[in-house]
Parts: C-alpha cells; structure tokens; sequence
C-alpha cells in the first residue's frame, strides 16, 4: 500500500466503518433506513479490490465487528440483567460473536480480492458476477454451522416492503439477499464505469454482464409484482380464521415469581376475554411462550385455563414449561418448552416440543466444560429438544408452531408447512431484550416465514411484537412493546405449497456450490499463470 495515494489510504482505512454504519441504519430497530441496503457494501467493495487478500481480510474482519456489535448490543444487557454477568463479561461475550459472525464477511471480502486478481487491478464485472452468490452461500452456512444463527441476513431488512420480497417463495429469503447484494454490485460496475475511463475497452467487453443482471432483476421485480396480486386475490377467496393473540406484559423479573403466578393467569384470561363478540365466533386464541410460569400437571391453575376454554368454547394454544417421566431411560425426566393444544372441552389434546434451543439460555453445550455459565439456566431449567414438525389441530386450523427465535430458522416453518399446516403460530417471550432493537428484528425475520411459505402469521409475545402477517408479507396488525394487548383479526388459511417450501433451500446450496466453483477456478488460474511465469524465467 506504500505506492497509494493518501486520500486512497484514508478512504481504505475509512471504508470498513462506513459500510458498518450504513447497515447498521438500514436494518429495523434503530432506524430502519431500508434503502441504505442497495448501497452500504459499496465501501466494503471498493476497499477489497483495493486491497490484497490478506489485507481485505482483516478489513472484512474490522466491518463485521463493528456491524455485528451495532446490530447485537442487546446480549449485552441480557447476559449481565439476566445472566448474572458482570457487564464487562457480557460485553466481551458479545464482541466474541461479533467476531465469530465478522469471520463470514472476512472470508467474503478475501475472497472478492481474490477473485479480483490483487490490488487495484481487478475487474468490477468479477464483482458483479461473484460477489451476490458468495454472500448467499456463506450465508447457508452461517445458517447451520454451530448450530447456525442467520440473525437478520440482508433481505430480512426489506420487510416493510411486502413488494420487494415475494421472491422469497422460490429461493427464501437467501434470494432476496442476493438480490441485495446485486444491486450493490451493480452500482458498483456503473460507478467503476464512470470513474476508470482507462479500462473502457474492457467495459465495453463485459457491457453483457450489467445487462444480463438488469434482466434478472427485472424478471424477480416482475414476478414480485404478479404474486403479490395472485396471493392477495388467493387470500380473499379462502377460508378463514378468527384468531386472537393475547400479550400479557410480564415483567421478566416476576415472571417465574411463585408468590405472581396467579396474578399472571388472571391477568391472561381478563385480557382473553376483552375479544370474545357473540356475532365473531373466535377459532384459536393464542398465550406466548411459558406464559404459564409453571407446569400443567402439577399446578391447580391449570384448571382455571382449562375452564376458560370450556365456557368460551374456544381452542387454545398456549406456551408453558412440561415434562416426562421415564423411569427407564438414562435421563428420567425430560423437560420441555411446550405449546399446548386445548380443544373447546378444555382438554389437553397435543403438545409442540421446541426443537431448535437458544444456547446458553436453554441448554448449556458441553456444560462439564462451560460450568461458569450455568447461571443462564438456572432460572428456566435445563430443557431438552423436541423431534416433531406435526402441526396441531384447531377444526380448521393446522397450526404449524414456532416457539421463540425458531421463528429466525426457515427449515422449521418449512418442515411444518410441508406437513400440512395451514398457519404459521409463533409463540415467543421478548422480555429478555427490553427496549432494544432485538423485538423488532425478531419481528422483521418472522415476516419473511409469511412470504417463503405463504402463511398466515400470528404472533403472539409476551412484552411485544405480537401480531398478525398476510401470506404477502404485509403486516396486518402489531403491538407496541411492553403494553397489554389483545389482537383479533381474521385471517386466510392458505393450502397451496410454495416451490421454497417443494425444494428446500436449493438457492443457497446452489450460490454455496458456485461460490466454491468460483474459488477452484480462480486457484486453478492462478496456477497456471504462476507456471507460465515460472517458464518465461
């Protein structure tokens, strides 16, 4: 970098912050300036043409740090309020998932300076062709590895923009991303176009590639546009469903209080009954996760929930802690984050166990290792994952169930709509993040559930965002956070499966096997080129 201008090592130095803070506004909670996704990796971009490999890596590094830490700050306040973490524990737990989501767009901007061909050298049609596909495919793999954590990838930003994300029925959210990031790309092109005369015979070249691009996204921008008038008119003409989603607004610190739990249940049944009309027939109504703070089978409050749904004939789905005993296995007794299905008797009819646990707040990996950290479990106890996608009965209803952040992981849903289930029924308790950019996130990734699958969505939580979501996307209704709230709305059951929900998440596998393409062929190239070289000496 000796040989470079000093205004060009500023701007290099300046671009890993810039791309950072341009994200960071364009995703929800803080700000949710959406239209900065089309333009924040344009810095990221530019800085890793510029730089080498290893350079662009530790420049990658630095800008998912920083988003990272912009877009996760809560875990802070939910490791040391909650968690029992001394702030700067919490703090520097958060900075190491920072760092650990950071080595993604690390590997990312290496690779584009890879691909590139070095310093300041690489053509921006490389860029335009590459860069969308690898960001999708390490995306995938972010998605699983470790267990996976696909918080807020790109295209989840736009879900206030139910027009620009009907795509997601064929490649899930990932498709939306790549379009994102294809945008940025070819803004990218034009501005290098503008900027580097010198190279216009190699524009001019590569002039297929931007067009071959403006054909794509014309061809997703109108398939948006015509799914979203077929749903809607698909919507308008299917059966439908009265259902109510109650948030009781418990506050987390009296939340598993003995001396509070009946509290807690009146509390849930008076704001229950605000929505029962004689002329309404209600079909489901929905309580969040653990909204009973204790367990069915052992408590008499049990009998006042089941009362409830027998008087008012109504089917309900509610959230509470369960377990099993079974003498005969090695662990005796199981226990379980549940939702419970009562019919309009008041019976207990079936039972969703949550399948996808939050570390470190449900279960504790390798817990002989990582004792220090006990004390995030201590409080709800140490749960166990559930293995049924079964979506639960209502007469009409087959509600596919999500409990908490399963709501973030796109095979849940899509396992349960493949099952059968006509809605979409995320039971989740937000508490834990308090007045922080972390409700509407959540929020943010449930709407995309409504799209890839063509649900209806009704959430409830327990100190917000409940609510409900068209099979389009478009949010019908919503709470505030941290108020009482009961919301009723009528919603479409949907029948149809979508080609995400038929095929899975092929578009991501295939951006994740021509990212690795890419790569081979570069190194292969590069080879060859060395060897030639080598023979020229």
């Amino acid at each position: 970098m000796s040989d470079e201008k000093p205004l060009n090592r500023i701007l290099t130095l300046a671009a890993p912050a810039a791309s950072a803070l341009l994200l960071t506004l364009a995703m929800p909670g803080l700000t949710g300036w959406w239209p900065l996704l089309f333009v924040a990796l344009l810095p990221l971009l530019w800085a890793a043409r510029q730089l080498s490999p290893s350079q662009s890596v530790c420049m990658g590094m630095a800008c998912g740090i920083l988003y990272h830490a912009g877009l996760m700050y809560w875990i802070v306040f939910v490791l040391n309020h909650y968690g029992g973490m001394h702030a700067a524990v919490a703090a520097a737990a958060m900075l190491l998932l920072a760092a650990y989501m950071a080595g993604y767009m690390g590997f990312f901007c290496w690779a584009i300076s890879r691909l590139t061909g070095g310093p300041g050298q690489g053509s921006a049609s490389v860029i335009l062709l590459t860069a969308p596909a690898l960001w999708v495919g390490l995306d995938v793999v972010k998605g699983f590895l470790f267990s996976g954590l696909p918080w807020m990838d790109l295209g989840c930003g736009l879900h206030r923009q139910p027009l620009l994300i009907q795509s997601a029925d064929l490649g899930g959210h990932h498709l939306v991303t790549f379009c994102v990031v294809q945008i940025n790309a070819l803004i990218f092109w034009l501005a290098d176009r503008m900027l580097n005369r010198s190279r216009a015979k190699e524009l001019r070249r590569h002039s297929l590639y931007p067009l071959a691009v403006f054909l794509l996204l014309y061809c997703v921008g109108g398939y948006s546009m015509f799914r979203w008038r077929q749903i809607e008119a698909t919507a308008a003409s299917a059966g439908q469903a009265v259902v109510t989603v109650v948030q009781g607004n418990i506050d987390q610190s009296e939340k598993w209080s003995p001396a509070h739990k009946e509290e807690t249940v009146r509390k849930y049944l008076a704001l229950s009954k605000r929505n029962f009309r004689s002329d309404r027939p209600m079909d489901l109504l929905v309580w969040p996760e653990t909204a009973l703070p204790f367990y069915p089978s052992r408590d008499t409050l049990m009998h006042q929930v089941r009362g409830f749904a027998r008087d008012r004939r109504v089917h309900m789905l509610v959230g509470a802690p369960y377990f099993t005993v079974l003498p005969e296995k090695k662990r005796p007794v199981e226990f379980f984050n549940s939702a419970l299905m009562l019919d309009s008797d008041g019976r207990l009819t079936e039972r969703y166990n949550k399948q996808h646990l939050v570390p470190f707040g449900e279960y504790v990996p390798l817990r002989d290792y990582l004792w220090f950290v006990k004390p995030l479990v201590e409080l709800i106890g140490d749960f166990i994952p559930g293995t049924s996608s079964d979506p639960m009965e209502a007469e009409q209803i087959k509600a596919g169930t999500l409990i908490c952040f399963e709501s973030i992981f796109p095979e849940i849903a899509r396992k349960t709509v493949a099952q059968g289930a006509n809605l979409l029924v995320n039971l989740t308790n937000d508490a834990w993040y308090g007045r922080s950019s972390a409700p509407h996130q959540s929020w943010a990734m449930t709407v995309m559930r409504a799209v890839e699958n063509r649900r209806s969505v009704a959430r409830a939580a327990n100190t917000g965002i409940s609510g409900f979501v068209a099979p389009t996307g478009a949010v019908i209704a919503e709470s505030a956070l941290f108020e009482d709230a009961a919301l009723t709305e009528s919603v479409p059951l949907l029948t149809e499966q979508t080609f995400f929900v038929k095929g899975g998440h092929w578009f991501g596998h295939v951006c994740l096997a021509l990212s690795g393409i890419f790569l081979l062929i570069n190194s292969w190239l590069t080879r060859k080129q060395r060897k030639r070289g080598g023979g020229k000496r």
